[in-house]
């Protein structure tokens, strides 16, 4: 799959969210909130123009291209409850979604890219697939590596996990336990899942 590698502040302010985490995309969103490029006044967006930011909102954000999202739509659309609240739950049990709400990576292209490399196991089995769905009981722990070991033991001591009953982090055994599925209140996104629905479904 394809990821963004541009200028990642310039999607931060066209979005109008801090959809990118590292240090130098926050300090110039701050510096500059408005939308990028040369304006000579607000242009009020159509109904349309919404619902295409808050699908780049979900796709920069986990880190999804276009033909994996729409895999994501179609399961939410087969499975029981609100197609939208199921599509963000997909979107949060992504591994490299987990890591990053754990502490274990300061952002989710980081998250994604430890994984990338092997660097963590799922119930005991090496994983270095980004877009691996965890289950309910799964249990992701870091490769028993000395120098993997100091690495993430680093970065938990540095990082706050984000606050989210689905998950338990033991910092001790390097380890993230999946407790449930995550409801429709638990997604770290602020995103209007319903017109992204809406504009899927077209």
């Amino acid at each position: 799959m394809a990821r963004y590698h541009g200028p990642k502040a310039r999607i931060n302010r066209r979005l109008g969210a801090l959809i990118y985490e590292n240090a130098g995309a926050a300090k110039a969103t701050e510096r500059r909130d408005s939308p990028p490029g040369m304006h000579t006044r607000p242009r009020r967006p159509t109904d349309w123009g919404r619902a295409l930011n808050e699908k780049q909102k979900i796709k920069h954000y986990y880190g999804l291209g276009e033909r994996q999202l729409r895999r994501f739509f179609a399961k939410a659309s087969r499975m029981k409850g609100n197609t939208a609240e199921q599509l963000l739950s997909l979107c949060e049990m992504r591994i490299d979604n987990v890591l990053r709400r754990a502490g274990m990576a300061k952002t989710r292209p980081q998250a994604r890219q430890g994984v990338a490399h092997g660097h963590f196991l799922v119930n005991g089995v090496k994983c270095d697939r980004p877009s691996y769905l965890l289950r309910p009981g799964d249990i992701v722990s870091v490769r028993p590596k000395e120098h993997l070991q100091n690495f993430y033991r680093g970065l938990v001591a540095e990082n706050s996990s984000e606050s989210a009953d689905w998950i338990s982090v033991d910092a001790e055994t390097l380890s993230v336990t999946m407790n449930g599925v995550p409801g429709a209140g638990d997604a770290s996104l602020p995103v209007d899942g319903n017109t992204v629905v809406e504009f899927l479904s077209r």
